[in-house]
């Protein structure tokens, strides 16, 4: 059964660093596109980057560009999310989905991925 876990979400002061992991089981993650997107308390979710399969290319949000680093480890089956320079902001519970067959891999949309995580809260406070 394909299956997306996220980890890794915690408390940290503005300016600190977090590193959310994607574990996925049921499937090889090495030739799908994964996306991260969160979701602050009465927003709409935002997509915050993608990978694409293979190639391994990135796509960020401009509200996280040039702070967040997305990555994949195919030996572990796993995608990670960087997080650094952390602002209030940020907070957000953090999910990880699987991009739907034919999709475009820059996609930030969530209606364009499926197969979401159950997510990890990041909370930046000071």
């Amino acid at each position: 059964q394909l299956q997306l876990v996220e980890s890794g979400g915690g408390l940290v002061q503005p300016g600190g660093s977090l590193r959310l992991s994607c574990a996925a089981s049921g499937f090889t993650l090495d030739y799908y596109n994964i996306g991260w997107f969160r979701q602050a308390p009465g927003k709409e979710r935002e997509g915050v980057s993608s990978i694409r399969g293979n190639s391994g290319e990135t796509n960020y949000a401009d509200s996280v560009r040039g702070r967040f680093t997305i990555s994949r480890d195919n030996a572990k089956n796993t995608v990670y999310l960087q997080m650094n320079s952390l602002k209030p902001e940020d907070t957000a519970i953090y999910y990880c989905a699987l991009l739907r067959y034919g999709r475009f891999w820059e996609s930030l949309k969530d209606f364009d991925y499926t197969d979401w995580g159950q997510g990890t809260q990041v909370t930046v406070s000071a």
